[in-house]
């Protein structure tokens, strides 16, 4: 089983933690990797296109002229697709893009990102993230300690319990201003949300919690 250096907000190690093999040291699937974040990736489209058939186009309810006698092609209407103005063939309507994901195959492809990123070292732990008065600055101090104020980083806390929804809060808050910075728990963490980010900060708590949700 993996031993990883636990951190504090200073950067200074306070202590070791040990986790599981099962999470955190598989072989990564990358075929189930790129499935999960691609189903994430399509439920984020917004499927809102439209374009206007036939029966749909403002005007043409008058046929343009005769149908025999004038000697042009016969015409029933001004709005028919090859007119200009005309309705659409085969356009794009309104859709909904949801692919289905199975929980295992999610698990896996998020069990096969943690790996990755501890093997590769991006994967930082520590003991406990407060940010006492919420503010920007505070949040810029821990990045610039745990050395990754210059990449994009994901930052993982426990799903706050409803005696320390206010400390997650500020931690929250503090971070909305870094454009590099994504604040999740763990329970909304997503595949294409760790695949983005280059450097991964779990707090110890954090981090056992997915030992106990990946199965």
């Amino acid at each position: 089983m993996p031993r990883v250096n636990v951190l504090n907000q200073l950067g200074e190690k306070v202590g070791t933690v040990t986790l599981k093999d099962e999470v955190y040291k598989i072989e990564p699937n990358e075929q189930v990797v790129y499935e999960v974040i691609n189903a994430e990736r399509a439920g984020m489209r917004q499927g809102t296109h439209k374009v206007k058939g036939r029966s749909e186009v403002r005007g043409g309810g008058k046929k343009p002229w005769r149908q025999k006698g004038t000697g042009r092609a016969r015409q029933g209407s001004i709005r028919s697709p090859q007119w200009v103005g005309g309705g659409v063939v085969f356009g794009p309507h309104p859709r909904d893009y949801y692919k289905k994901v199975n929980r295992k195959v999610n698990d896996l492809a998020i069990k096969s990102l943690l790996s990755s990123r501890l093997a590769t070292k991006d994967l930082i732990v520590l003991d406990e993230l407060k940010i006492e008065n919420g503010k920007t600055k505070e949040f810029v101090a821990v990045l610039k300690a745990l050395e990754v104020e210059n990449f994009k980083t994901l930052v993982i806390l426990k799903k706050a319990e409803e005696d320390k929804k206010e400390e997650a809060l500020k931690v929250l808050q503090s971070s909305n201003n870094i454009p590099s910075v994504k604040v999740q728990t763990v329970e909304h963490v997503s595949a294409y949300d760790l695949i983005s980010a280059d450097k991964l900060v779990l707090t110890k708590e954090a981090a056992l919690e997915y030992v106990e949700v990946l199965k």
